[in-house]
């Protein structure tokens, strides 16, 4: 008790330091409960209204860290919202959208409707920003009037930590979208493993494959990473470390913004199972820290920085996933500030006092 004393009278000084015009409110629950969650949730629920779309991460396959679908589940069902997620761009079960339903279920994810963004087409969205002329997400993005973003926040390989401006850039990004964030070239292929099947030339939209032996023509490739979903024996590969870690969290961000300003978005951050490693991981390592609580806002920024001001003193350092051997994914809070997208400065309030 007196540590958390301490972790929050540590965070108010941080805080006076803001100017009261540009403070955003996060609120703050320790209690990692289903009853924990309707409670906190509760301050900012006259936000959302209409057709909700949840967005929630389910857990690779062989994960063991994804945040429990029983935790949500009495405020999805109150919310009568649907799960929502997109395909991801490696090859798993989360690739194909009939593979990646059943493996939500599977995770314990049956008591609510699941709609995958971009099982049908992409949507193009129009983007003015220092990396993209447009963003990608699926075509049903605009069924819904609200989305809920519940974030599992944690450390990433590539981003440093995954939270609420994640787990919109990249979480809502239709697979050559997610192409377009993390890429900087063409797939890479194995052209030893290619068994001449065709299906990656037929799959193509831009003829940019040639086979005997295989190769992509870099000035037709689009980027959409179809032939790495198509190929049956894995001849082509995602281009990982082809992009500047700061380029990349950038483009997160840029995506982030462009799709947060076409829809309301209300956020939750679980500091729970906190490890360096993402819920895509198949064998994810064991969390470094003791669980935390339960952030929500409304604004993504504040959220993801008042986050990482709680795991950062909880850990004693600067930089929690720096220390558990991850890069830095602050510069996604700093670039989102600048960009307008929330507010670095915060007040956290703690509702279980009142």
């Amino acid at each position: 008790m007196k540590k958390l004393f301490l972790l929050f009278a540590c965070l108010v000084i941080i805080f006076s330091a803001c100017g009261q015009t540009d403070t955003s409110v996060v609120y703050f629950t320790k209690t990692i409960s289903p009853e924990g969650l309707i409670k906190v949730f509760s301050y900012i629920e006259n936000e959302v209204h209409g057709k909700i779309g949840f967005k929630v991460h389910f857990g690779e396959e062989g994960n063991q860290n994804y945040i429990s679908p029983d935790l949500m589940k009495p405020l999805v069902q109150k919310l009568n919202a649907t799960f929502v997620e997109t395909n991801v761009l490696y090859v798993s079960k989360r690739r194909y959208t009939a593979s990646h339903i059943q493996l939500a279920k599977d995770h314990g994810f049956t008591y609510a409707p699941i709609d995958i963004l971009d099982s049908e087409k992409d949507t193009a969205l129009p983007a003015i920003s220092k990396h993209f002329s447009k963003v990608l997400t699926g075509s049903h993005f605009y069924n819904y009037d609200t989305y809920v973003i519940l974030s599992h926040f944690k450390g990433h390989g590539s981003a440093g930590f995954g939270g609420a401006i994640k787990n919109v850039g990249m979480g809502m990004a239709s697979v050559a979208g997610k192409m377009a964030l993390h890429a900087s070239d063409v797939p890479k292929t194995t052209p030893s493993k290619c068994i001449g099947c065709g299906a990656c030339v037929k799959e193509c939209p831009a003829g940019a494959i040639s086979l005997n032996p295989l190769i992509i023509d870099k000035s037709k490739c689009i980027g959409c990473g179809k032939c790495i979903g198509v190929c049956q024996v894995q001849s082509f590969s995602v281009p990982w470390g082809s992009t500047e870690e700061s380029v990349f969290l950038e483009r997160l961000v840029e995506y982030a913004k462009v799709l947060s300003e076409q829809k309301k978005m209300v956020y939750i951050n679980v500091l729970a199972n906190i490890s360096k490693s993402c819920d895509c991981a198949r064998h994810a390592q064991e969390p470094f820290l003791a669980d935390i609580g339960i952030l929500v806002s409304t604004d993504m920024v504040a959220i993801d920085k008042a986050s990482h001001d709680l795991v950062d003193k909880a850990c004693n350092c600067n930089d929690a996933f720096v220390k558990a051997g991850n890069p830095s994914g602050k510069h996604q809070i700093e670039y989102a500030a600048g960009l307008k997208l929330g507010n670095k400065c915060y007040k956290l309030v703690d509702v279980d006092k009142k």
